[in-house]
This record gives C-alpha cells, structure tokens and sequence, in this order.
C-alpha cells in the first residue's frame, strides 16, 4: 500500500485493502476517487461500461470523506470508497433509464441501496451500462455495447454487465447491480470477478426498475470474497417500505464450516446441461483442487424440476413485468429484438401467468428437497465462457444461476480460472435461503484453495 494512487496495483486491489489504506491514511478519498474518475475518463470509449458519471459530485463526497477523517468525526464502514451503481437503480441527480430509450428526468430520490451506501460513506461514481430488457450479453441498441475488459468486441454477460466490466478493469472498488435469473453472476464469471447474489428480500429493492419483483435481488461485485461480505453486512437489512424486503426470524446462519460434515452437491452430467468441454475441464480442474474443501460429494439430479421450463417461466414474468412498469411511448422505442419478447407476453393469458408463477412455487419446494439432502451445491457458474458480440448467445447461459432467483436461495460466483484461450469462467456455490453468512464463509476458503483470482486488465 505504498504506492502511489495511480499506479496500476491500488485500482486492482480488493476493496479491503482500499480500506486498510483510507484507515492508515495511505491513500486519500479524493486521491483513489479522481483515479478512478481518470480511469473511466480514458478506458470508458473501449468499454462503454459507465452510461453516466458524476464526476463533480464524487469529488464533493470523496473530499467530505477526507474531512470527516482528518477532523476526527465518525465514519462509515465505506467511507471514501468509490463504487459503481447500475442504471436502474435511481441515484438523485441523475435519470434511471433501466436500458430503455428516451431521455428521463433526474431521480427526485436515493434507491434503499444507495442510502445505505450514502450512509456508510462510500462515493457514488455513477451508473453502468445494461441490457435492454432481460439479457445477459450486454448488448444496448440505445447506450451502446458493453465490452469485456479480458477481450474487447465479447460480451461481458449481463444484465448487470457495465458492473462487472467497471469492477474488473479497476475503474471502481466494488460495483452494485441486480440480479433476477444470474444477472450478476453471469458476468461476475464472464468477467472474472466475485458476485453475489443474497437471499430474497435480504436487501431492499426500493428505488429500483423492476425486472421481476418475484426473482428480482440486489446483486454484489467486486474482487474478492472479503468484499463481498463487507458490502453484504453494510447493504443487507429489513425495509418496511419494500414490499418483498425479508424481516428474520432468525439472523443468518452463522460460518460454520466443516469439511468433515459439509454435504456438498454436484450435477452428475455436465455435458448433458450444455456445459463446453472447456467449462467442464476448468470446472474439473477446480473440483480436484477442492478435494479437502468439499470432500463429501454427492449426485444430485432436477429430473423432478425443469430447469429450463423454469427458466422460460421466470422470462414470461420478467416481459409481462415490463409491459406492466413502463408507459407505452417508452416501449414504444425499444430494439425489434425486444419487441418480440414483449409480443410473446401480450399473447399469453393470465392463466398462462399462474401457470407460470406455480412453476416458481415448486422451485421453492424443489429446493427444500435439494438442501435436505445436501449444504451446497457446486456446479459452474456459467455453461459457457464470453462470447463476441454479434454472435447469438446462448439460450442456457442461466440455466446454472436462474435456480437461485426461481426458489430464493442465494448464490455466489467465484473465479475458478481461465479456459485455454485465456477467457475466465466461474465456480458457483449455492446454499439454502438464509445461508448468507455461511454460504461466503464457504467461498472464501475455496477462493484461498483455488488461488484463481486473476490478475485484472487493469489499464490494458
């Protein structure tokens, strides 16, 4: 942490080494924030990940956070940290356009999670880049592509795909996106970076666009597992002005792993799911590097659950959500490819939409018969690895993360190292609702185990 602010080691350092360095007085707000506002300033043109940045306003709060130090005040747990917020979620003073065309009015106010944020000192960069619509390539006909940071001209994944971007290339400490069928852990594995995805209802989804409020979660980027527990502790909490937020019962399982009696699930074929040989050989590679980590494996199959008919189901609450959100002259506007999405939906019935909404139910049921059985299950984060845009994506890319949102559970995506080609893939691990705590408890030890975080293209 001696180095000076602009050198390519701080952008890439982890968000609790950026801590160490504000607490020790190493680094300054202002210093870390104008480096990032740089970064973006000379790599944004290549990866379209920020759709707007307010750079005068981040300045201002990153030199608060300064004073508030050096006068000796309380601080926050981020204080002076920069971080990077998804465009659909409303920040005052600049317009949420969820990925759709047409100029939008300043939001009047903070998102639930940026109060948080706000709270807890952080500095708000400004907002990443999207999908229009349900997607996962970080594709926009309106805002533009967002390109991955590993190979320009791919896809990051998405939809939350200028986080992932903004995370890994060092323009940002940590990232905030969200989540409804993998759409944080798909480009966190695209991407080569940490992404989490909590327990439904565990983080406030007031002020948000909706995708679908049934599988919509607030998700978590950044470059290790200690972060994402970091942001998880600051961001999760009971909102009695959200519908859907959760008020527990019980706090959060608490770490307790043992490897000994850890169950651990796995797919018995791989291939069978679509999974690429290249996938699969990192995946195995993973798995023989965990062989202490998760020791007591099992087979688990969804024979009783169709994953992809899931899938599909979650897809029609998302198009009916949005034709239900948005005002015609906005639809009005949107790509020929989300037209016929938003078709499909205008031509299926309410009847169809219970129908729909019973196959997320039995997700539910589907994974209380799974976590009886087994603690975790491990399986990649993505079939595939990034693709280049143009190309059609492939229609399983969720097939692994739409599980979590269908039944609630959260999730979490690692980087498990590179295919051949050097393009990064994920190891995802996900738990029962409730096993937060635990469940990153468990992804930081095999992190440790796996030693595959990647050295980021920080500059490249």
């Amino acid at each position: 942490m001696t180095q000076t602010i602009t050198e390519r080691p701080l952008r890439g350092a982890p968000l609790w080494q950026i801590l160490h360095g504000l607490a020790a007085g190493q680094v300054r707000a202002e210093s870390l924030t104008q480096a990032c506002l740089d970064a973006i300033a000379q790599a944004n043109a290549r990866l379209n990940a920020f759709v707007a940045v307010d750079a005068l306003g981040a300045l201002a709060q990153a030199q608060a956070s300064d004073s508030r130090r050096a006068q000796g005040k309380t601080i926050g747990r981020l204080d002076g940290v920069p971080v990077a917020v998804k465009d659909n979620i409303d920040v005052v003073g600049l317009p949420t356009h969820a990925g759709l065309p047409g100029a939008r009015a300043p939001a009047a106010r903070d998102a639930a999670v940026i109060e948080r944020l706000r709270g807890a000192g952080a500095v708000i960069l400004g907002k990443t880049g999207m999908d229009e619509g349900p997607g996962a390539q970080g594709a926009n006909p309106h805002w533009g592509d967002v390109h991955n940071p590993w190979r320009h001209g791919f896809s990051p994944g998405g939809s939350s795909a200028g986080s992932a971007a903004a995370v890994a290339a060092g323009l940002c400490a940590a990232a905030i996106g969200t989540d409804t069928l993998g759409s944080v852990r798909i480009p966190a594995s695209y991407c080569g970076v940490y992404g989490f995805k909590p327990t439904a209802g565990e983080i406030s989804w007031r002020g948000i666009a909706p995708a679908a409020r049934r599988l919509d979660c607030v998700g978590l980027l950044a470059r290790s597992v200690d972060d994402l527990a970091v942001l998880y502790h600051v961001l999760a909490g009971y909102d009695a002005a959200d519908p859907r937020s959760r008020r527990r019962r019980l706090e959060p399982d608490l770490p307790d792993w043992e490897p000994d009696t850890l169950r651990v699930g796995v797919l018995a074929d791989l291939p069978a799911w679509g999974t690429s040989a290249a996938v699969e050989a990192v995946f195995a590679r993973a798995l023989d590097t965990l062989a202490h980590e998760l020791p007591n494996r099992r087979c688990v199959d969804f024979a009783d659950f169709p994953i992809p008919a899931a899938r599909r189901a979650g897809l029609l609450l998302v198009e009916a959500e949005i034709l239900g959100a948005y005002p015609a002259q906005v639809l009005a506007g949107a790509s020929p490819q989300l037209a016929r999405l938003l078709d499909y939906a205008r031509g299926k019935s309410a009847a169809d939409y219970a129908t729909a909404d019973r196959l997320l139910d039995a997700a539910v049921l589907k994974a209380r018969r799974l976590f009886a059985d087994v603690d975790v299950l491990v399986t990649p984060t993505t079939p595939h690895v990034a693709f280049a845009h143009g190309e059609s994506a492939p229609v399983d890319q969720a097939d692994f993360t739409a599980f979590a949102n269908l039944a609630g559970c959260p999730a979490v995506s690692l980087p498990m190292g590179t295919t051949a080609d050097g393009l990064p893939c994920g190891l995802q691990l996900m738990g029962p609702p409730g096993s937060d705590l635990r469940l990153l408890d468990l992804a930081q030890v095999c992190a440790a185990a796996l030693d595959a975080t990647p050295a980021y293209p920080i500059g490249d």
